[in-house]
């Protein structure tokens, strides 16, 4: 099953999602020995790992173009679960990677949404350690803004943190400030992984045992099991953005310093979530209101290793072959006849 209704020239990835089966899950063949899954995604090479397997590249064949593929690790109904509250996000935003269709063949099932090849803010940080104020102000904006997108949409991202905020490369689509510092460039933040994405206030979601999210971005309240609320992401953006000040996690970032983001971070960091700023766009004017000018950091370069050569699948030429295998029946009739085995 293919949803036709979202095509276009953008850059897709495609998580793969095998069902449980009693035997062990099967590990992917060599690139050359895959055909097209459902008939149109064709994996080159493995280029990491994500939350739910192992992360291939791959060919759309029906656009030529490259794409992502996640690969399944483990079946559980927990990550079926998952994949089915991923694919049914629509959220068409600059700042947002959500699903964009899906197709099925066989036990193949495959979600399609956009690639960012430069790497996530968690990445960055480990790398370059704290950023500059100009810099991380801009990186909030951008998450705010796709923030009040997926809010508008009615649900809630409940797992905004470092490794789940996509850079696309800084020499390729980042964007100039144009208050900034000698032209600062800030790189394309882009807000992913929605598998624990849920409606705003559905208590089905408060059911499940253990909080849902991840220990110390969390809201108090998310992490107390509270229903989904559009203000324990904004509690979570307090996390991040006080991690991009100190290049400290959570349970080492100790209390908020004299930064120029400390109005906002101590709004959004709020236990009592009364309290806290209401939307993202309320944090978005705040923000903005603090007029932080842009500052030049760490440049985000695109983290692909280069395209292998592609092996194209040999193809059969059947007549041919039909021709060597009756060449070969005769010469074996012969030998069978002269060895006296045949009449």
């Amino acid at each position: 099953m293919d949803d036709r209704r979202h095509r276009s020239a953008y850059v897709a990835s495609v998580v793969v999602v095998r069902p449980p089966a009693h035997a062990a899950p099967r590990q992917a063949p060599p690139r050359t020995a895959l055909p097209p899954v459902a008939g149109r995604y064709v994996l080159l090479d493995q280029v990491g790992a994500g939350g739910m397997g192992s992360v291939w590249r791959a060919r759309d064949t029906r656009t030529g173009a490259l794409v992502a593929v996640k690969v399944l690790g483990q079946h559980s109904a927990g990550l079926l679960a998952r994949f089915v509250r991923e694919q049914a996000v629509r959220v068409r935003h600059p700042h947002v990677v959500a699903p964009t269709g899906w197709a099925a063949e066989d036990d193949l099932v495959l979600l399609a949404m956009d690639l960012v090849p430069g790497g996530s803010v968690q990445q960055l940080l480990d790398e370059h350690g704290p950023l500059p104020v100009g810099y991380a102000a801009r990186l909030v904006e951008q998450l705010l803004m796709a923030l009040a997108a997926v809010h508008a949409a009615g649900l809630v991202h409940r797992d905004v943190k470092p490794a789940n905020l996509l850079l696309a490369p800084t020499d390729s689509t980042g964007t100039t400030d144009a208050t900034g510092a000698g032209g600062a460039t800030t790189p394309h933040l882009r807000l992913g992984d929605f598998g624990v994405a849920a409606p705003i206030a559905d208590r089905r979601f408060t059911t499940v045992p253990g909080a849902i999210g991840t220990d110390g971005y969390m809201a108090p309240e998310q992490a107390r099991g509270a229903p989904p609320d559009p203000c324990q992401d904004l509690y979570s953006v307090g996390r991040v953005g006080l991690q991009l000040l100190t290049g400290l996690p959570p349970s080492r970032q100790g209390e908020i310093g004299s930064s120029r983001l400390r109005p906002l971070l101590e709004r959004l960091l709020v236990v009592d979530p009364e309290q806290r700023l209401a939307s993202a766009e309320a944090a978005l004017r705040l923000l903005r209101r603090l007029d932080i000018p842009a500052e030049p950091g760490p440049v985000v370069t695109d983290r692909l290793p280069p395209l292998p050569p592609e092996r194209r699948t040999p193809t059969v030429d059947w007549p041919a072959w039909a021709g060597v295998a009756a060449c070969l029946g005769v010469l074996v009739a012969c030998a069978l006849v002269v060895a006296g085995v045949l009449p």
